[in-house]
């Protein structure tokens, strides 16, 4: 590929990438804690029915995933002095952190029934804030940089900062019901969502404060917003819609998205099942922390090591091929997740000197932490290695953690290139906002599915919530499903980019024919 570097101007300066990132952080952390708060601790904390929290959890993503090309349009035709975007992120960090700590103010004695519609209702006023803020800030990442290379470089900072939120979010499942932390699981829950609410505006207004966007202030052909020209709007809307839609290399992007991600997450609840409920009989006290570093090592390892990997990849080899990799390199690691959490492999290592001094280093590092973390009250951030440590659960980490450290990455990147495109074809004004809001419909509508989905998977290999032991065909189906359903997905998304024809050179050629009609932007 091109070694063509990036002219200073389509660089995008440290300072506005990380307040960028700040916004992926809070995109990442959001939806990581409600999912967890829907798939395990609505179950467990609040004793909901697996279907009904599924429902709870789908639904009221159908209805935003139908607000997301309203919003797109809205910020793609917005003019104030302030920029198109950053009014509406600031405004909806603020409303979305407000409305997800009201949200999880949950009484463990109401009926499941109140608890069901408190949750549905503030859950969908949430989603809209939420709406206000993802949307405006995916469409002002496509349009901080026209340059192919920066474009990934940008996206690939943002999203191994949103990968920060993944090293939170799974000590969720250990702080949440340590009884010395917590009175209990449900006290947990409501003090963590206020916790989590606040952290949120704060690095949520960060990108209305500093980045900034193309100058729209001569941008032609934007629409007036507001009530009078609600019926006209909504004609244009739709129009653009159709535009977007008749788009092949944006329709692949969000094919391809729509598999990945939601395969992953219809079963992203299912590891943590399998370690506490399969290789720990049920008891949460005996899995220790070990979801949560299966799940903290996988984000560290996305961020700091594969995302970096694939940047190197899309700029060498072009960002289809670095996809094709990736979600082939994630297909190999979801299988070896088969023998990676298998109880007797795990404890046969544990038998090896290899294991034994592995085992030996852990516990003589945390002998000495110990102390420290009890005064500090972390005492739940310790690791017990006196009954072995399951090392094999984290040898598929580093391969299938290309299959999420990829697809933002590369997909984003590769939307910016379509918002050219789309330009050339359709002329003004970008539609950064409807491309980013169309491109998350699809996101929101699979993961909808997918949590409803997730519900009827557990109900259908025997998963009881309200036993600790389960059955050990049910463990074996749930470990089966685990697999299959991310790789089969994985494998189909790379049937669908197979032929994704907009590479480097062609986006080049688009960019110069824009620049030679209407000027840098």
């Amino acid at each position: 590929m091109s070694k063509i570097k990036a002219v200073s101007r389509n660089r995008v300066p440290i300072g506005q990438k990380a307040a960028f990132g700040a916004g992926h952080f809070v995109l990442n952390l959001l939806p990581g804690v409600l999912g967890v708060y829907l798939q395990v601790f609505i179950l467990t904390a609040f004793g909901m029915d697996p279907v009904w929290a599924g429902l709870l959890g789908g639904l009221p993503r159908i209805f935003d995933a139908l607000t997301d090309p309203i919003m797109g349009f809205i910020s793609d035709n917005t003019k104030s002095r302030f920029g198109r975007r950053r009014p509406y992120i600031f405004t909806g960090a603020i409303i979305s952190g407000i409305l997800f700590i009201l949200m999880w103010q949950l009484d463990e004695n109401a009926s499941q029934t109140f608890n069901f519609w408190y949750v549905m209702i503030l859950q969908i006023l949430f989603l809209v804030g939420n709406t206000m803020f993802a949307t405006p800030l995916v469409g002002l990442g496509y349009e901080m940089t026209s340059d192919y290379n920066e474009r990934t470089r940008l996206m690939s900072l943002a999203n191994s900062m949103g990968q920060i939120a993944w090293m939170i979010v799974p000590w969720l499942y250990v702080i949440i019901p340590d009884a010395n932390t917590f009175d209990n699981p449900a006290q947990g829950v409501r003090t963590m969502a206020i916790i989590v609410g606040v952290v949120c505006i704060v690095f949520g207004v960060l990108p209305a404060f500093f980045c900034r966007g193309i100058d729209a202030a001569h941008m032609e052909n934007r629409k007036e917003i507001n009530f009078k020209t609600l019926a006209s709007n909504m004609k244009e809307l739709w129009h653009g819609i159709k535009q977007v839609s008749k788009n092949k290399p944006f329709m692949k992007l969000c094919g391809a998205t729509f598999l990945v991600f939601n395969g992953f997450q219809l079963v992203a609840a299912f590891s943590v099942f399998i370690i506490v409920f399969y290789m720990n009989q049920g008891s949460w006290e005996l899995a220790g922390t070990w979801p949560a570093w299966f799940n903290t090592l996988n984000a560290i390892i996305t961020a700091f090591l594969v995302i970096p990997i694939i940047s190197k990849m899309a700029t060498k080899w072009g960002k289809r091929n670095a996809f094709l990799i990736s979600t082939f390199l994630s297909i190999i690691g979801y299988i070896l997740k088969w023998w990676g959490f298998d109880v007797q492999l795990n404890d046969q290592f544990n038998q090896t000197s290899l294991g034994q001094s592995l085992n030996n280093g852990v516990a003589s590092i945390f002998e000495f932490l110990n102390p420290y973390l009890e005064q500090a009250g972390m005492s739940w951030f310790s690791i017990d290695a006196s009954n072995g440590i399951p090392w094999l659960i984290f040898i598929p980490i580093p391969l299938f953690a290309f299959g999420m450290g990829g697809l933002f990455t590369l997909m984003m990147s590769m939307t910016a290139d379509v918002c050219d495109l789309d330009e050339l074809e359709n002329g003004m004004p970008r539609k950064e906002g409807t491309f980013g809001a169309i491109y998350w419909w699809m996101v929101k509508l699979g993961q909808a599915l997918a949590i409803i989905l997730s519900g009827v998977i557990l109900k259908i290999v025997g998963f009881d919530q309200n036993i600790t032991e389960q059955a050990v065909e049910t463990m074996t189906r749930l470990r089966v499903a685990d697999i299959i359903v991310p790789a089969t997905t994985a494998a189909m998304a790379m049937i669908v980019m197979w032929k994704y024809s907009l590479n480097e050179k062609r986006a080049k050629e688009i960019k110069a024919q824009l620049v030679e009609r209407r000027g840098e932007l």
